[in-house]
């Protein structure tokens, strides 16, 4: 269930709202203003903030940045107050939420905050073998490592696992350790006391504590920092966290689920990841195979995500035509189910008719045989000047940043989710996004249909 903490006053439509989330499956907690918000984020945290535009939303965003309290803030107000609205995003904003309120919107916005709530939808028997195993191992205390290639699921899989565990009334509390600067990770992870740094105005809790009772997603572990890998390690075998500038520890009871799409077992060879911790978040291990090698996944999950971006863009609902399928059952999805969710949105959008046809259906390209055949082997030979012709003579730069914004334009300007195609960290796809802007490059935008995707 998605935390969302509402500031302002509970009636009328934004109590309404309240309602709505609730009734989405949404774990609400409520402040009248935004001081008393930010104590609530220092004592609890948050995955999602929606504050009325007649509060200072510049105040508090520039607070969570301060005190590197890592959360989306949604402002929220009528759709007459333009202006309000405008000011609002202007200071950092996420997005505006018009009143009154759509229970869609609500219910989109609440998924892209917290992944969906719903069992994983599949249809495959390596996929059947695979969420098996998974009840098996979810009544279990001990920590999971859950590995696959980007794109396959590993954080709805940890979302599944924690509801069917002895913990599925305590909270759920996922965190992308490659999404944030190291600093900031640290402070997320463990808290701080006031004054542990400029700007720690006063104590609060990570997501250590805000998990406590419940469970642990560390996300993309394989990014983080050896020194934090030696943090994480005395959480597990103490139980306690020694917050930022603390003097005590604080005991927790939190599961840990651990996600990667890196080989942890070749990192610790490489000196790259710590052999002991890694020993002991893979006590139990689940491996998601990658959407080509379980391909009655795909119409299955084609079905579904049709009718999900159907309804929450009020079209109406179409199913897939048979040539359609054949195109979608003949593509090898190199970015798995996250860049088939993308191509059936991309589709939802763009169909016309009674039937999503094949000319709604954009894949991502991919690339050359002959390039391709090297990617496969490090080290090979290159090929012949013929399957990279039109490469010889660009600067390894320009073929880069093509390849990045291509991605990104077939990913409706979802920073994430390129970044998992493209094979680097978050981190790294911000940079160069950063600095192509500099260079006075267009830089894709998040398609207006899902303004949550934008990361930066």
């Amino acid at each position: 269930m998605a935390r969302l903490l509402i500031i302002g006053a509970l009636t009328a439509e934004l109590g309404l709202a309240a309602r709505m989330a609730s009734a989405k499956g949404a774990r609400l907690a409520q402040a009248e203003g935004v001081s008393s918000g930010l104590e609530r984020l220092r004592a609890e945290g948050a995955d999602l903030v929606l504050c009325e535009v007649t509060h200072d939303i510049g105040w508090l965003v520039e607070q969570l940045a301060a005190e590197r309290i890592a959360c989306s803030v949604i402002a929220c107000g009528r759709n007459a107050d333009a202006a309000a609205a405008v000011r609002a995003i202007r200071a950092g904003a996420k997005e505006f939420l018009p009143l009154p309120p759509d229970a869609e919107l609500i219910a989109a916005m609440l998924a892209a905050a917290a992944g969906e709530t719903e069992a994983p939808v599949h249809r495959d028997p390596a996929m059947a073998a695979l969420l098996g195993r998974a009840a098996q191992l979810a009544v279990a205390q001990a920590s999971i490592l859950i590995t696959g290639e980007s794109g396959t699921g590993k954080e709805v899989l940890a979302r599944h696992i924690h509801r069917s565990s002895k913990r599925a009334q305590g909270p759920f509390v996922a965190l992308n350790c490659a999404a944030l600067p190291e600093a900031l990770l640290e402070s997320e992870l463990f808290g701080h006391e006031k004054g542990a740094f400029s700007g720690a105005v006063a104590a609060r809790r990570g997501k250590f504590e805000q998990a406590d009772g419940g469970t642990l997603l560390l996300d993309e572990i394989g990014e983080m920092d050896p020194r934090l890998q030696a943090k994480i390690l005395r959480v597990i075998q103490e139980r306690e966290v020694d917050r930022l500038g603390g003097g005590a520890p604080v005991k927790v009871d939190v599961r840990l689920l651990a996600a990667t799409n890196r080989d942890l077992a070749a990192e610790v060879q490489a000196g790259r990841f710590r052999a002991d911790l890694y020993f002991r978040l893979n006590v139990l291990s689940l491996h998601i195979p990658p959407l080509r090698e379980r391909p009655l996944d795909i119409l299955a999950l084609s079905a579904h995500f049709a009718r999900r971006f159907a309804e929450a863009n009020g079209l109406p609902v179409r199913a897939l035509s048979p040539m359609a399928e054949a195109l979608l059952l003949s593509h090898p999805w190199p970015g798995n189910v996250r860049e088939l969710e993308n191509t059936l949105h991309r589709a939802v959008l763009l169909a016309q008719g009674p039937a999503i046809g094949p000319e709604a259906v954009e894949l991502t390209p991919l690339p050359p045989p002959a390039v391709a055949a090297v990617e496969a082997k490090p080290g090979a030979a290159a090929p012949a000047a013929k399957g990279v012709g039109g490469l010889v003579g660009r600067k390894v730069g320009e073929v880069e940043r093509d390849l990045i914004l291509e991605t990104l334009s077939h990913c409706l300007g979802n920073r994430t989710r390129a970044a998992e195609i493209l094979g680097i960290s978050i981190r790294t796809l911000r940079n160069k996004l950063h600095e192509y802007r500099a260079q006075g490059v267009a830089v894709p935008a998040a398609h207006p249909a899902m303004p949550w995707a934008m990361e930066g």
